[in-house]
């Protein structure tokens, strides 16, 4: 696929359907839940003024552990080049990320720089949280908005404003056991499987304590994808909820029969997912491109595993998604701050991210480098995806809604509710929430 396709079939995914957005604790994430780190004191995070040329300490935040290391050298590398400004890198899981940025935004603390997610840009460009990158793209030689598929641009772009660089973008392949295939005689996952071909192989391997497919309760590492691959929707284009779709139920259900015919474990603990992969737990599971590295760190895993692409119904689909990184409106160190994103934005600092293997860049034409960062796992299906890839649904409050339409599916997955019943409830809760919305 050539550069310029793969702008174009991205710029139209991210555009066209829905401005509809990586979430976690059930409900999808880019990342893994991670160790919060400490805040450091006032002196710590400078004592000198915007562009002074002292000594300053800039907090950078995100919410992957796996994620850590190599920030931690791209961070060393930009130090290298501008002694005069240290980077404390914080690591939160999900759930506590979002509830530190809040914390942060309510008492006037928040990082100097940060990961922004489509879920929560409008909340925080709104409500004048982020600062206004339209001057420093402008100036920057480094910087340049076309680098970046125009969709992700138009993410983080707020009243004609733009409020975080696009830093990457992901999409959900389907994990296998190449071991456990091998013993069972299965043909591997490839373009043309399909739901009845993921069907029969869950259903052959499960046996001797061993899962076939991990189906849990989430929602862009699990069932969005099935929804849009059976033709159904989360989200409609006027902004109505899709849950009632009779293709959307059909799909849960399709989904959800995994765990109700013993297929899968019973997991809605986030935690829970990459544990029972990387312990053989299961001989499947849905996990998307940011997995890379921890994976491939993994002894189990290394050896065992591979990637496909995802099955397909009446179409073949992958959740697509793409984080930005966001400076502080408030920062005391602007100038500084910038220069930090500028650099993890430039090609570059996208080149470092992808050789060492963590989420595929959003700078065009380096995604190659993020497939040859390993040769554990046949990752480039995860760029073959991006061409028919669909944008993680969102909304303006899509925190909101997500979270509550969530929880309205729980029943069903538990098997106290059928999944029309739980999915129709999920509507109805769901369209309540976007009627509220500006």
């Amino acid at each position: 696929m050539t550069h310029k396709r793969w702008t174009t079939l991205v710029s139209i995914g991210l555009t066209a359907t829905m401005l509809a957005a990586c979430g976690n604790g059930g409900n999808g994430g880019n990342g893994a839940a991670g160790n919060a780190g400490s805040e450091p004191s006032k002196a710590e995070n400078g004592s000198t003024g915007s562009g002074s040329g002292g000594n300053v300490t800039l907090r950078y935040a995100l919410w992957d552990s796996n994620q850590e290391k190599g920030a931690r050298k791209i961070a060393d590398a930009f130090e290298a080049k501008n002694p005069n400004i240290k980077i404390k890198i914080e690591v939160a899981g999900w759930s506590d990320y979002w509830t530190m940025l809040e914390a942060g935004a309510t008492g006037g603390s928040l990082p100097d720089v940060f990961w922004m997610h489509s879920n929560e840009i409008y909340r925080y460009a709104s409500n004048g949280m982020l600062l206004d990158l339209n001057d420093q793209i402008a100036k920057s030689t480094e910087v340049k908005l076309e680098n970046y598929p125009e969709g992700l641009n138009q993410i983080y772009n707020f009243d004609g404003k733009q409020y975080a660089v696009p830093r990457d973008f992901d999409t959900i392949g389907l994990w296998y056991n190449k071991t456990l295939f091998d013993k069972a005689n299965l043909s591997y996952p490839d373009e043309n499987w399909t739901w009845d071909d993921l069907k029969s192989a869950a259903k052959t391997l499960t046996k001797d304590g061993v899962y076939g497919l991990l189906a849990p309760m989430h929602n862009q590492e699990g069932y969005y994808n099935f929804v849009y691959q059976n033709g159904g929707t989360i989200i409609t284009d006027d902004k109505k909820s899709g849950y009632d779709d009779p293709k959307t139920i059909e799909a849960l259900d399709y989904y959800i029969s995994f765990t109700r015919e013993g297929l899968s474990p019973m997991t809605v603990v986030d935690a829970e997912r990459p544990e029972l992969i990387k312990n053989g737990k299961v001989a499947m599971g849905i996990f998307g491109s940011w997995n890379l590295s921890s994976f491939a760190e993994n002894e189990y895993m290394a050896k065992n595993f591979d990637v496909a692409v995802l099955p397909k119904k009446e179409k073949q689909a992958s959740i697509y998604n793409g984080l930005g990184h966001a400076i502080d409106a408030k920062t005391k160190h602007p100038e500084e701050a910038w220069k930090f994103v500028e650099f993890l934005s430039s090609k570059e600092g996208q080149e470092m991210q992808a050789e060492l293997g963590l989420a595929i860049p959003a700078y065009k034409g380096t995604a190659q480098k993020w497939v040859e960062s390993s040769s554990t796992f046949h990752s480039q299906v995860f760029v073959d995806m991006v061409q028919y890839g669909v944008v993680r649904p969102y909304s303006n409050t899509t925190l909101v809604w997500e979270d509550k339409a969530y929880e309205a599916l729980k029943p069903a997955f538990l098997g106290q509710a059928t999944v029309e019943e739980a999915a129709k409830n999920a509507a109805k809760i769901m369209n309540e929430s976007l009627s509220q919305e500006k």
